[in-house]
């Protein structure tokens, strides 16, 4: 468990840790909070992330929501891909899928977030038979489906084909991040975070990305750099809501905007004033209020359909 997730404000019980299986052989780690019986929500997080990245959401939500979170494959506790062929769209899916068969019983459905790569995680696996057999709803974080560099601000430079480049390289960096200094804190913040961000979570924000192993890290960011997932967000026919950053730079307001408009069943956009990219660690309180309504909206109806179904089942 994550040393940041007792950061705040108090620690939580340990974790019930579960291993799950990819389809190509995988082991993908994750953790359950909460009570095994609660209405359940799966965490997903983005690239160079963990775990740790949703301790505010955890913390509050474990105490009557039954909580999965899982570290994306190269990232956390969740060991690297042993070559090129394990980096794909296909693979967060397949992962994801995993997670869900593991910790959910059959037919037990969920609300799931995902920030980021987790978002496209939900994208990429919203035709999956696993998905729709768990998903009761979604939350899409500062996240988007395709065009990521050439859309990305981080470079203060005009749109084209200049800016695109020097993102692509800044993303791609082969380079170690190394420790957390006061000057990688403020690269950090400039490039994932509002400026109003205060420093304790610059500061969690700092750890957790240069924690990340170079060579996923670096993998990972071909992948998105060359994503594609319209055809996967056409699929996601269940109700998704969705939050971006005003001053995300990484993925712009343009990406959630272009998601709600095509989304078959948008159920609110929140633009949040002046936050960056880290959206569940900058203004953890607006997301874990948007995944608890979510929850008791969608969540808790099919929780009740499943409990009826069981009862009748044990009846027979």
């Amino acid at each position: 468990m994550s040393r940041l997730l007792g950061s705040r404000t108090g620690s939580l019980p340990h974790p019930r840790e579960v291993i799950a299986v990819s389809a190509d052989g995988s082991r993908v780690h994750a953790e359950v909070y909460g009570p095994e019986d609660a209405p359940a929500v799966v965490l997903a997080h983005g690239w160079t992330c963990s775990i740790g990245f949703w301790a505010e959401q955890i913390r509050d939500l474990a105490r009557d929501h039954k909580v999965i979170a899982y570290d994306q494959r190269g990232h956390g506790r969740t060991p690297a891909p042993a070559g090129p062929s394990g980096y794909s769209t296909r693979a967060l899916a397949d992962d994801l899928e995993a997670v869900l068969g593991a910790t959910l019983r059959p037919g037990e459905r969920a609300v799931l977030a995902g920030h980021s790569m987790g978002g496209m995680t939900l994208m990429a696996a919203a035709a999956r038979p696993a998905f729709r057999e768990h998903a009761a709803a979604a939350l899409l974080c500062s996240t988007g489906p395709s065009r990521l560099v050439a859309e990305s601000l981080v470079v203060p430079l005009r749109a084209g084909g200049l800016r695109t480049w020097l993102t692509r390289a800044i993303l791609g960096a082969k380079a170690p991040l190394g420790p957390v200094t006061p000057v990688s804190r403020k690269i950090l913040k400039y490039a994932t975070m509002g400026p109003g961000s205060a420093p304790e979570r610059v500061d969690t924000c700092a750890r957790i990305v240069h924690a990340c192993p170079r060579r996923p890290r670096v993998a990972w960011s071909r992948v998105l750099a060359e994503l594609d997932l319209g055809a996967g967000v056409r699929e996601m026919e269940l109700p998704v809501a969705v939050i971006a950053g005003t001053a995300d730079r990484l993925t712009p307001p343009v990406h959630s905007r272009a998601l709600a408009a095509a989304l078959p069943r948008c159920v609110g956009f929140d633009e949040l004033a002046g936050m960056g990219h880290m959206t569940p660690v900058e203004a953890p309180e607006a997301v874990t209020a948007r995944i608890r309504e979510l929850v008791t909206t969608y969540g808790e109806a099919q929780a009740r359909v499943q409990v009826q179904q069981e009862q009748k089942e044990g009846a027979a």
